[in-house]
């Protein structure tokens, strides 16, 4: 039996379920100690370093081993400022101006390797971050986020302050995602690349390209009731059909999260009646990149056209059967709580639902620049080798066109795709950007503002980075979200990341795993794993 849709706020409706195993009474068992539970693993990791690394193939296997100052509540599917909740850190208190952040530190806390965690720990991390540090990383994704941390200071072994320049409410938001671990300062970013050293509930063993990824419970961990189990391990299995076969035949406990597609789902559904799978938005985008300074996309009109031409509808029905949705860089509502109205999105380039209107006035600008029937304009369409961004692709390739553009796929394995495009060696892409948080903190900084490094396609305005700071010190929720709205509008109209659609998949696991909650605004945040528990 089959229930899935649209997930409307986690209140109503939290999960979408497949088969007939999630009894209530199972979902209340007491938790059991022991065990070990394999999750699939996708593709191989770039590396083990969750702050270098811009995908959850990193997360997923690695958030377990770390702990942050403060963490989301991982048994509460929707991301919000109230249920943030202490990890690392015990308290926090915020100056009356917002600028001003102290955190008190839990005592007794080991690293893996048994030295001792401190205040120091926690600069140590932001520094490096900020690039403060002789300790550099080697990528720094999220250096953006904290742009307005002018410092932290150390009072003593057990109490950190975060010094911000401006208000920034939403720093507390970042601090929580599951992006942002505390690193020791005794290790090297070079060592954990390949070994990382946490605090975490589980303890790193070995990562073998193409075979798995193993880590071992933390006996000292700090919260000394978990985590539940002895083990987790990812085999990696990279072709997505081998993969949901090995689930079935009860090879691994769980898949890779939210890699399974309706189709997918139906097929477990039969072929497995006991699995339990939940549909849930990711809070991941698709979208069009392009290298504005690659002609001839350095062109607007050429940008803009290719904007036009895309038929967002046709990707959601092909790709989804319906499930997944359409708006600009937030997360659409109700899931989202900044996604703008549909009235509004409505008014964007390429979101009128008249697609015939919308390419015709694409050939129109394509035309201005010498191209037509008879002249195409030949173009690399550049995409990870994994399959949510080759389908995508495909379809995208087929709307160019519509207007005149021949695209070519070039697939680019999962180690080298977020390094190409942060040095813009790529003309045209259809990326995957996932919004680790759902605040436009995260959103705009990260992808949008100057100089960061996940500004893929080279956008800049000044006048609306200045916005984006605007907005962050707003203490108005209404009034922000305005803000957001308007800001966000400005993006689409500028073309400076189409925003195709917005996912939503759902993740399978065994009758058996217990403690598992898919997050519904974020898929980066939920995989501390302590929680985790079997009964076979």
């Amino acid at each position: 039996m089959t229930f899935f849709g649209n997930l409307t706020r986690f209140a109503t409706a939290c999960a979408v379920v497949t088969g007939v195993a999630a009894s209530v009474a199972a979902m209340a068992a007491e938790p059991k100690h022991g065990g070990t539970i394999k999750i699939y693993q996708r593709d191989n990791p770039p590396s083990a370093s969750i702050h270098e690394e811009a995908t959850y193939s990193v997360n997923v296997p690695f958030m377990a081993v770390f702990n942050n100052l403060v963490l989301y509540k991982q048994d509460v599917p929707q991301n919000s400022m109230s249920d943030i909740v202490p990890e690392l850190a015990t308290s926090w208190k915020w100056s009356g101006d917002y600028k001003t952040l102290t955190f008190m530190l839990r005592k007794g806390v080991k690293w893996h390797d048994g030295k001792p965690f401190t205040a120091q720990d926690v600069k140590c991390t932001f520094d490096m971050l900020k690039g403060t540090s002789a300790n550099k990383f080697r990528k720094n994704p999220r250096k953006a986020w904290y742009d307005n941390l002018e410092n932290v200071s150390v009072e003593n072994d057990f109490q950190a302050t975060f010094h911000l320049g401006h208000p920034q409410p939403a720093m507390l938001a970042l601090l929580a995602s599951g992006y942002s671990p505390i690193y020791p300062c005794h290790v090297s970013a070079r060592d954990m690349r390949v070994h990382p050293i946490g605090t975490g509930p589980f303890k790193f063993v070995e990562f073998k390209q193409n075979e798995d990824i193993k880590l071992v419970r933390n006996r000292d961990y700090w919260k000394k009731d978990r985590p539940y189990l002895d083990a987790i391990e990812y085999p990696i299995i990279t072709n997505r059909s081998t993969a949901m076969l090995a689930f079935v035949a009860g090879k691994v406990d769980m898949t890779f999260p939210t890699e399974v597609t309706p189709p997918i789902q139906r097929d477990i559904a039969k072929q497995d009646p006991t699995a339990v799978c939940v549909s849930a938005p990711t809070n991941v985008s698709t979208n069009l990149i392009v290298n504005r300074d690659a002609a001839p996309f350095n062109e607007p009109d050429i940008r803009m056209a290719m904007a036009l031409a895309i038929d967002r509808k046709a990707f959601v029905d092909i790709l989804s059967e319906g499930q997944n949705k359409i708006g600009g860089t937030m997360l659409p509502a109700p899931d989202g709580v900044w996604g703008m109205p549909d009235d509004m999105l409505r008014k964007m380039p390429g979101y009128d639902p008249d697609v015939a209107k919308n390419r015709e006035q694409a050939r129109a600008l394509m035309a201005k620049h010498g191209y037509g029937p008879d002249k195409h304009l030949k173009v690399k369409v550049s995409t990870r080798n994994i399959a949510q961004y080759r389908d995508a692709a495909v379809i995208l390739i087929d709307h160019l066109k519509t207007i005149w553009m021949d695209g070519e796929l070039e697939e680019v394995e999962s180690s080298n795709w977020f390094a190409k495009v942060a040095r813009k060696d790529y003309a045209v892409g259809l990326n995957l950007t996932g919004n680790a948080v759902d605040d436009p903190d995260q959103a705009f900084f990260e992808n949008y503002s100057c100089k960061s490094e996940r500004n893929y396609t080279g956008y800049c305005n000044p006048a609306l980075e200045k916005l984006f700071e605007a907005q962050s010190q707003e203490l108005d929720q209404a009034k922000r979200k305005q803000m957001v709205w308007d800001i966000d509008f400005k993006l689409q109209e500028d073309v400076a990341r189409p925003i195709i659609f917005h996912s939503t998949q759902a993740t399978c696991w065994k009758p058996y795993v217990h403690g598992f909650s898919p997050m519904v605004n974020s898929s980066y945040n939920g995989f501390r794993f302590e929680d985790l528990w079997v009964d076979k």
